[in-house]
């Protein structure tokens, strides 16, 4: 493999780690990084789906005991059976309104400048959620109703809009809803399995004529980069929420956004859509 384009893909693969479980919008980062290394052609994009695996296989290992006891309850077990009912409702909203608006989304706000406003509002949300009272109602994952799956099930769909992120709004949404810190964070985690399982499959088959086999040493550089970061992540994040909110990552929105806005329109930075 070309040494530059190994560098590239592990440079993504480590940004989709990092970012994929963090309330910052893991395709708002992909979009501007591949735009900055100029991997950001049809092929580029493809890839960008593919490393999405690795994130998904640290959680699925972070969490492998959980998923275990689901997957081997779910004959018998009623809490197995809910927990997996509302990973499926949760799942629902963003599937459905993904088919219906995903193609005209893509069309027009996977561009660099719309992320950057993503970020910047997403971060005000972010600071106004954390300044109101919480009510907790909600303290562990196997406490959720479907009600609230489903409620959550379309915060999550507010990240079909670049830079929004998908783990940010159903965190936030799940604080809005009297559900914990770490209940609202550790749903985000599962439901990300379905979601960006399912999404992937979705982009892979639509984009088969793009697949070469020449291309799976970079599909392998950059799921290993992506599975050692988020495996990293996934540990700090559960630390770091024991004892703080989600402030520090709406001021890293608001100051990225406005880095990204102010490069483009300074001329600093040649975005591809400036």
């Amino acid at each position: 493999m070309d040494p530059l384009l190994l560098l590239k893909v592990i440079v993504l693969g480590f940004v989709e780690g990092f970012t994929e479980f963090l309330p910052v919008s893991s395709t708002g980062h992909l979009i501007l990084a591949a735009d900055l290394l100029n991997f950001n052609d049809e092929r580029g994009k493809l890839f960008q789906i593919v490393i999405q695996t690795g994130a998904i296989l640290a959680v699925c290992w972070e969490y492998r005991a959980k998923i275990g006891s689901v997957v081997g309850g779910l004959h018998s077990d009623r809490a197995a059976q809910r927990f997996a009912i509302n990973l499926v409702i949760a799942f629902l909203p963003l599937a459905i309104l993904g088919l219906a608006f995903g193609t005209a989304i893509k069309a027009h706000l996977f561009q660099p400048l719309p992320v950057a406003l993503a970020f910047i509002l997403g971060g005000v949300f972010i600071l106004w959620a954390e300044r109101r009272k919480h009510v907790i109602r909600v303290q562990t994952v196997d406490d959720l109703t479907w009600q609230d799956a489903l409620k959550l099930g379309f915060a999550q769909a507010f990240a079909l809009i670049p830079g929004t992120s998908r783990s940010g709004a159903t965190i936030i949404g799940g604080l809005f809803f009297g559900l914990s810190r770490k209940a609202a964070t550790e749903f985000s985690f599962f439901l990300a399995i379905p979601t960006l399982i399912v999404a992937g499959a979705y982009e892979l088959w639509n984009e088969r004529a793009l697949l070469s086999a020449d291309d799976l040493g970079m599909w392998a550089a950059g799921f290993v980069s992506a599975f050692v970061s988020a495996f990293l992540c996934v540990r700090w994040l559960l630390r770091y929420i024991s004892s703080h909110d989600f402030s520090l990552f709406a001021w890293y929105r608001i100051a990225f956004g406005l880095v990204v806005i102010g490069t483009a329109y300074s001329g600093l930075v040649n975005w591809s859509n400036p």
